[in-house]
């Protein structure tokens, strides 16, 4: 499961994320790509881990997963 499918589980848009944690919609649009790391303050992250209802390690793995599946990614 990558970024994008812990978003889509909870039926939510990349603009809920965004506007929920304080960051811009291109920035979540970005991380599920696999273009970027977030970077969050604790905060944030905790609102996103509580939005995709999900633990630290799965958002971890999902980011990886995401980056993976970037073209030209390892």
């Amino acid at each position: 499961m990558n970024l994008k499918d812990l978003r889509k589980n909870q039926n939510l848009r990349t603009v809920d994320v965004a506007s929920r944690i304080g960051i811009g919609e291109s920035t979540v649009r970005n991380w599920e790509k696999g273009r970027t790391v977030p970077k969050l303050r604790l905060d944030q992250l905790l609102e996103l881990l509580k939005l995709y209802k999900c633990s630290f390690d799965d958002l971890i793995s999902a980011f990886k997963k995401s980056q993976q599946e970037q073209p030209g990614g390892d």
